[in-house]
């Protein structure tokens, strides 16, 4: 997944005058080109594309599904809601690997086994593609992406189908982005948050290869079959464009990963409840405030994803059972004293729907961070305590 720059709006500009007169001899060489993952959040999970070089032609150009730009007209919004648009670009091999150097990628190439005509399919259906009504793709993340799309064209290309090995490894979508994000990571906690039951379906071979590398793996050894009969290798050689230089291993202190700091808070929110019962006999609503509100935005994120945008792997989220959207107004309501009373039987639903949410962590019906479950038994031991204390201060005054 590449960002667009404006050194590659020139060089596209430059390449749009040629595209269409692609012309390569017998000895073109077609390959599919792998990026390992970066450190920015949109190249976490590597990159793919294809390369085209004929010397003899004097042509050497890739092929990029993964155009985009945060300066398109609401990005971030049209992001959220899943309506991000991508491009397929053609610029010269010379300025794509530079790029790669300097992130600190591994560029692997793989040479396909195509027949002329193949490749002469390949490169006709890439210019088709090309064309300005054609070359902008309503991008997605699973199974419309920067990997699948070089993937369906070399295999639409070819005169036979492919048959790819079989494999014991079989991981879920979430299992197969945690290999790319970590485990015990922010971003790997936010999108736990987002992801629904969806994700935690077993990927098919064809899925996974929504990651670059995984795409690398299954075209190593698969085959073409052809309606003669004739099998033969889709990959004929393997080797390394650009190497990875040794990078410094991350000091990041266990201190400040999620597990460490939702921990933190349970431990806090117990000595704050343990004085409250014994001590004040009333809550801390300051501290209830900053954890209602965070968790109340949080869930406005996820309802948003789950029930109005468009993306893959985040509807039948049960994370709503606990990242509730009307903790956000809940955080201010709680300061106000007439509605006491309300709020008292209001979290009667609420309790009832944390230990619906510590059921379905335990009984596993949807893969959950780790960290979120001291979030849990927090949010759950904040109410109960509130809703007895709570209890006691209504039913007295009645009583009087």
């Amino acid at each position: 997944m590449k960002r667009f720059s404006i050194i590659t709006i020139l060089l596209l500009s430059f390449i749009t005058l040629k595209a269409q007169q692609i012309l390569i001899s017998d000895s073109a060489i077609i390959s599919l080109i792998t990026c390992s993952p970066g450190e920015e959040v949109y190249s976490k999970f590597g990159h793919t594309a294809i390369r085209i070089n004929d010397s003899q032609k004097g042509v050497d150009l890739v092929f990029n599904y993964g155009i985009f730009s945060f300066e398109t007209e609401n990005f971030y919004y049209k992001f959220i809601k899943g309506e991000t648009d991508y491009q397929l670009g053609i610029y010269d091999t010379r300025y794509f690997l530079p790029e790669y150097a300097q992130r600190n990628s591994i560029v692997w190439e793989q040479i396909l086994n195509l027949t002329i005509v193949e490749k002469r399919n390949l490169i006709n259906l890439l210019l088709k593609n090309y064309e300005p009504e054609n070359r902008t793709y309503r991008y997605n993340f699973v199974f419309d992406n920067c990997s699948t799309r070089p993937r369906d064209k070399i295999i639409a290309a070819l005169q036979g189908y492919i048959r790819f090995q079989p494999t014991n490894e079989t991981k879920s979508f979430r299992q197969w982005v945690g290999v790319y994000v970590g485990t015990d990571t922010w971003l790997k906690f936010g999108i736990d948050i987002v992801f629904g039951m969806d994700a935690d379906q077993p990927a098919t071979t064809s899925e996974s290869m929504f990651l670059p590398e995984n795409l690398m793996t299954e075209f190593q050894t698969a085959q073409i079959h052809n309606s003669n009969g004739q099998i033969r290798k889709l990959v004929t050689e393997k080797k390394v464009l650009v190497n990875k230089n040794d990078s410094t291993v991350s000091n990041e202190s266990w201190l400040f990963k999620p597990t460490s700091i939702t921990l933190i808070l349970l431990i806090l929110g117990i000595l704050l409840t343990i004085w409250d019962i014994k001590e004040r006999k009333r809550h801390f609503k300051f501290f209830d405030t900053i954890i209602l509100a965070l968790t109340g935005i949080g869930g406005v994120i996820a309802f948003y994803l789950m029930f109005i945008s468009i993306h893959p792997l985040v509807k039948s989220n049960l994370n709503l059972l606990w990242l509730n959207p009307i903790n956000l107004v809940l955080a201010l309501l709680i300061w106000i004293k007439p509605l006491r009373v309300a709020l008292f039987y209001y979290q009667i639903l609420n309790i009832a729907l944390l230990v619906g949410a510590l059921l379905a962590f335990a009984l596993s019906t949807q893969a959950f961070n780790l960290a979120t479950f001291p979030l849990i038994v927090l949010l759950l031991m904040r109410s109960t305590s509130w809703f007895a204390l709570t209890k006691r201060k209504i039913f007295k005054n009645r009583n009087v």
